[in-house]
């Protein structure tokens, strides 16, 4: 039996294969979680093409790919609005297709949103680095960014019925995008929060902030007021630094926000575990996938939660992302 494949007649623009859980287990030596940055739309790919939630597929970003399918499989486009084609004829997100080999699925701008999910019956079969397909495109581990005429070979696929009716993922179960260009971050005071004044953690709750274009799968930069600090910050031993936002090396957790001086940074999918800026906040993995759909000039606005919301947010976005959610279209 020949190998099943996809090729790349466009890349897109750093188009990259993502896998859940991610590339766990590996911070220590300085590899990143990675995986896909809005997992809500990527799960519910993988779900309307009859793949495990987590099987590996394709993340866009603002400017989606050409492919070529060698095969007949079943594809489902979700996330950022890239309005999928094939062989030019539109085809609508959030279902499934099936296709038959020799046609090109064709995705162009995101019009809403900032990275789309493509996602293929079997899944994308390239090795597995340190226990996943994940992508850290920056550092080339698990590969780089897809290129031009590369060919993507696909997982084992159940038979696939060329007359088989499309699933959709109803309207009430997908993620709602912001029409407006904001967003509201659900966020937590910590860990470091006490090196800021009580006046700058409520400016932080209270503020506008704008997505800077200095933003990737590493970080969000944000612009906005300045912070204020602590008496702690301001005269502390010199081994936390000079800097008010220095601090002393330590671990950071991911979605935390972290303050370089008067910028606020965003840790996200690839972002460093440690380093020597203070953290005083914490986004909700929960509002990940809002992150992933900001595009730069959008705004935030950050909403205070504790850890038990937080928990609650975690549970309800993995019910909807779990087997059964689609229906027949």
């Amino acid at each position: 039996m020949s190998q099943r494949s996809i090729s790349v007649v466009k890349p897109g623009l750093e188009t990259t294969v993502q896998e859940l859980p991610g590339r766990i287990g590996f911070l220590e030596q300085g590899f990143p979680v990675s995986g896909p940055f809005d997992a809500w739309s990527f799960r519910q790919a993988n779900l309307l093409v009859g793949n495990d939630r987590d099987t590996a597929a394709l993340e866009c970003q603002f400017l989606g790919p050409t492919l070529r399918f060698d095969c007949n499989a079943v594809v489902a486009v979700t996330g950022a609005d890239m309005r999928p084609s094939l062989d030019g004829v539109p085809v609508a997100m959030w279902s499934s297709h099936v296709v038959r080999a020799g046609q090109v699925l064709a995705l162009g701008p995101a019009y809403s949103g900032a990275r789309a999910y493509v996602a293929i019956s079997g899944g994308v079969d390239t090795p597995v680095v340190l226990g996943s397909r994940a992508v850290f495109h920056m550092a080339g581990v698990g590969g780089r960014a897809l290129v031009a005429e590369q060919v993507l070979p696909l997982g084992v696929a159940g038979p696939t019925t060329l007359d088989a009716p499309a699933l959709t993922i109803p309207e009430a179960l997908r993620p709602r995008f912001a029409t407006d260009r904001r967003w509201d971050i659900e966020a937590l005071a910590g860990p470091n929060d006490d090196w800021l004044s009580p006046e700058a953690v409520e400016m932080f709750f209270s503020s506008d902030w704008a997505v800077q274009a200095k933003s990737n799968r590493t970080g969000i930069r944000l612009t906005g007021p300045e912070f204020g600090f602590a008496h702690r910050a301001i005269h502390k031993n010199s081994d936390h630094g000079q800097e008010p936002s220095n601090i002393i090396d330590h671990g950071y957790p991911l979605g935390a926000v972290n303050l370089a001086g008067q910028t606020p940074i965003i840790l996200v999918n690839d972002a460093p575990s440690t380093g020597g800026f203070i953290n005083p906040f914490t986004v909700a993995s929960a509002a990940f996938w809002k992150l992933a759909q900001a595009k730069p000039g959008d705004i935030l606005r950050f909403r205070r939660i504790d850890r038990a919301e937080a928990g609650r947010l975690r549970a309800e976005l993995g019910r909807v992302t779990s087997p059964g959610v689609t229906a027949l279209a």
